[in-house]
């Protein structure tokens, strides 16, 4: 005779009861991170808060019993100043000029290197290679082994391809008195278009296979598959690749100070140069930290945008 045994009933454990954290222990938590966060004030926050100050004084270090309070003449002076005027028309085309073509030509080699072939993961690791050379090495590079009218690589090619045709030399090209804003823009393109390339590399191996091969059953071409489905789904990446160069190029003085001075003429002069001319040439503390703050809200700005690009970037991720 065998006996039927149920199942022992399952135990019901007590809700948990979670109390609510109390001020004392959230300041527990974030105590840690407390010498960080006083490091960081005192680091940007008060040099800031300093540079605002000075910004609202007429104060030239050559006469110093001159200093006065002046208010916000020296932002009134910053935007009707010819001068001025001119350096932010200079940032605008530099900056303009250098995002949209590294933007162009990053996109094409990264279309290239999504591509499996012999040999790439050198030719990745070679046009990575101008981002990581320091950009005063960089300027250096440019400016004496390329540009230099004597003995520049662009010159020697010159020279070279005229004795090819019977000439015995070339024209004696200065580069950079000659062309100043283009040869910058070269410059500066050659060091940011692998940051813009490793941007949207990123993002095209980010492309969802099943999309493309289903475009491919499809009957859809190369280009039509490029038109109507990679560039939309690199739309987010190209953004986020000219908000970030933007912030980076506009705040370029490396370059400006090794290759080209600001001249000739004051045709390459941009903000941060304006700024370091203004300050350590003129001498004028105030209108230097007026222009300073103007560029550090210009920056903020653009950085808004990209952290928006970003958060929608990590959103599309997470919602996949």
């Amino acid at each position: 005779m065998t006996t039927l045994t149920h199942p022992p009933k399952p135990t019901t454990r007590p809700p948990v009861r979670r109390t609510k954290p109390t001020a004392l222990s959230k300041w527990r938590r974030r105590f840690p991170l407390l010498p960080a966060l006083i490091f960081t004030i005192v680091v940007t926050q008060l040099p800031f808060v300093a540079t605002l100050v000075i910004s609202t004084f007429q104060w030239n270090i050559l006469r110093p019993d001159e200093r006065r309070f002046t208010g916000l003449s020296n932002y009134t002076l910053v935007f009707t100043d010819e001068r001025l005027r001119h350096a932010v028309l200079n940032t605008v085309v530099l900056t303009a000029s250098v995002v949209v073509l590294s933007v162009l030509l990053g996109l094409g080699l990264a279309l290239l290197l999504d591509r499996r072939f012999r040999g790439r993961g050198l030719a990745r690791t070679l046009l990575i290679a101008p981002f990581l050379v320091m950009p005063v090495a960089a300027a250096l590079l440019w400016k004496h082994a390329i540009y230099n009218p004597d003995y520049g690589l662009l010159n020697g090619t010159l020279n070279a391809v005229y004795r090819l045709f019977g000439a015995e030399n070339g024209p004696t090209v200065d580069w950079i008195s000659t062309f100043p804003m283009p040869a910058l823009v070269i410059a500066l393109v050659w060091q940011w278009t692998p940051f813009m390339m490793l941007i949207l590399l990123a993002g095209l191996q980010a492309q969802p296979g099943d999309v493309l091969e289903a475009a491919r059953v499809d009957g859809a071409s190369a280009l039509q598959t490029f038109r109507h489905i990679t560039l939309p789904h690199l739309r987010q990446y190209i953004e986020l690749g000219i908000v970030l160069g933007s912030i980076f190029v506009v705040q370029t003085f490396d370059a400006v100070f090794t290759i080209t001075q600001g001249g000739p003429g004051s045709q390459t002069t941009n903000l941060p140069y304006e700024i370091y001319l203004t300050m350590f040439r003129k001498f004028e503390y105030g209108q230097a930290a007026a222009a300073g703050v103007i560029v550090v809200i210009g920056s903020i700005v653009i950085a808004t945008f990209a952290l928006r690009v970003v958060a929608s970037l990590f959103r599309e991720e997470a919602s996949r």
